[in-house]
């Protein structure tokens, strides 16, 4: 596959090709788990059209077929895992945040949710062998938290270069839902350029939460934000990139283990984040991470707190 090119596609041409480079569809894959109707109105092509391509590359790309658990194993050695910094939060969650999954993290206002994000972007671009990711960072501010101070000081802790690693650190500010979503194709692109193996979205339902009032705009607004998953979804399988997100709460009756609160963004967010992690306030400064669902880990907590000098057990 890594061979092929855009014209190799059945029924592509170089016109189309061209097309679908300008609209950043440059790899196979892309293409082939793209949606017919998006394909059709960023190309400016028809959707009947748009569908025969996608088909054309799932061939390409040889994917849709059945494969055999020891190779899906074998694919799955590519799977790297980040470190929180807390050695029993690691534990929680299987070794660390794991790359090709989104790991969601909610809770209160204080609960240290963009404490977190902030040490997991400076581990990011630790060496490998030091539980980083040798990588640079993404992150889509949406409420303009981020703090290069908070970052100086968790570098002067690690005995790491803080303006290197600053540079190592993109961010953009999202101004609103659309813009946040647009952000993805920006980051697809940066990543094209650099090697990005966390994106970090920071937080994923403030715009939304604000912008769709009422239950007549439930509907449109379930349907961008589910597009938007995926969007993230994507970008961390192409490019074996954690995915990390932040999400705000509201009180519901019906809540976990009795304490009133529950994530916004309801099933959409629910199924398609891989880890779900629950981030509540302890005694004595401490915080705890309760890990709500998980693909392979048993329900657990892990206690951990948040220093001067970044997240310790």
């Amino acid at each position: 596959m890594a061979e092929k090119t855009l014209e190799d596609i059945p029924g592509v041409g170089p016109a189309i090709a061209e097309k679908l480079r300008e609209a950043g569809y440059t790899e196979i894959m892309a293409i082939a788990v793209a949606a017919p109707s998006d394909l059709a109105e960023t190309c400016e092509i028809g959707e009947k059209k748009a569908q025969d391509i996608i088909e054309g590359a799932k061939l390409c790309a040889d994917i849709g077929g059945f494969e055999t658990g020891d190779a899906i194993m074998q694919r799955r050695a590519a799977v790297t895992k980040l470190t929180t910094g807390s050695d029993s939060f690691n534990q929680l969650i299987g070794g660390g945040i794991e790359s090709q999954s989104i790991t969601e993290l909610f809770g209160e206002f204080g609960s240290c949710k963009t404490q977190v994000c902030f040490q997991l972007a400076v581990n990011a671009t630790l060496p490998e062998d030091r539980g980083g990711l040798d990588s640079d960072v993404i992150i889509i501010d949406t409420e303009n938290t981020f703090r290069p101070e908070r970052i100086i000081q968790m570098c002067n802790y690690l005995g790491v270069d803080p303006e290197a690693t600053l540079k190592r650190i993109h961010i953009a500010r999202a101004f609103n839902s659309q813009h946040q979503v647009l952000l993805v194709d920006k980051a697809m692109d940066l990543a094209k350029e650099i090697k990005v193996r966390l994106l970090i979205v920071d937080s994923l339902t403030s715009h939304f939460r604000a912008e769709f009032l009422g239950r007549g705009s439930l509907a449109e607004r379930q349907q961008i934000l589910n597009r938007h998953m995926h969007d993230l979804l994507n970008f961390a399988t192409l490019n074996n990139a954690a995915i990390v997100v932040t999400n705000q709460v509201a009180a519901k009756p019906d809540a976990f283990f009795g304490d009133p609160t529950r994530p916004i963004g309801g099933h959409v967010v629910g199924h398609t984040a891989t880890f779900r992690i629950y981030l509540r306030k302890g005694k004595a400064g401490k915080r705890i991470a309760r890990l709500i669902d998980s693909p392979n880990m048993p329900e657990g907590e892990a206690v951990f707190s948040v220093t001067e000098d970044g997240i310790k057990d």
